[in-house]
């Protein structure tokens, strides 16, 4: 069996490329499901024992990246997912029942304070976007608002990487934004999740690249 590679060994583009790709009156970073069901101690995921320093260190990068956009007037977008059980899908449902887990999907309720932002949330400017599933364009108006700001490039950061920060990436490319996923500002519970979806986003339909080389060149 090959072993798995670290995020390291992934091939990363530098500030020479970025510097061609990110304009920020074009660029918007893209936070995904920053709440406290997710990455809060007190949330369901913590509740169940999780290991939530991935996601804590994750963070860390995500306000860097996000300090470092508003200085240069870029859009920051929060993305969260609020679900509710007449939104719930029946595909959902079934999908949970399959595998022995009936209400496992009941998560971020619309009035539970599992469903709020934790630690980092939008600020006067910011898009927050609510969707009920995984993408963040299915059934929003997110390619709507990034659109009537100019936007072509999507910095994708939150959690988790392999669900939806991998699914609203690839819908972004297929709504025809160019996308860079930042590596070490995403997480997942596991490892081998986390280092599996960056690799297959990078193969089809995404730059990564690491917050510090972000933050050059955007200073550059």
């Amino acid at each position: 069996m090959t072993a798995l590679p670290s995020v390291s060994d992934l091939p990363h583009v530098g500030s020479e490329l970025l510097s061609e790709i990110l304009d920020p009156a074009r660029t918007a970073l893209v936070l995904v499901d920053v709440q406290v069901d997710f990455v809060s101690p007190d949330g369901v995921i913590g509740q169940a024992g999780v290991d939530l320093r991935p996601a804590h260190i994750a963070m860390a990068q995500m306000a860097r990246l996000r300090e470092a956009l508003k200085q240069k007037s870029g859009t920051i977008c929060f993305l969260k997912v609020v679900t509710r059980d007449e939104t719930d899908t029946d595909a959902l449902k079934n999908l949970y029942a399959w595998r022995g887990k009936p209400g496992q999907h009941a998560i971020c309720r619309a009035d539970e304070a599992g469903s709020d932002y934790y630690q980092l949330v939008p600020e006067d400017g910011d898009l927050d976007i609510a969707k009920v599933l995984f993408d963040g364009f299915h059934g929003t108006e997110l390619d709507a608002e990034l659109k009537a700001r100019g936007i072509d490039t999507v910095l994708m950061a939150g959690v988790t990487t392999d669900c939806c920060v991998d699914q609203t990436a690839r819908s972004a490319f297929h709504h025809n934004f160019n996308v860079v996923v930042v590596s070490d500002a995403c997480a997942a519970y596991e490892e081998i999740l986390h280092v599996g979806a960056l690799m297959a986003l990078e193969k089809n339909c995404a730059l990564l690249a690491d917050t510090q080389t972000v933050l050059d060149t955007l200073e550059g």
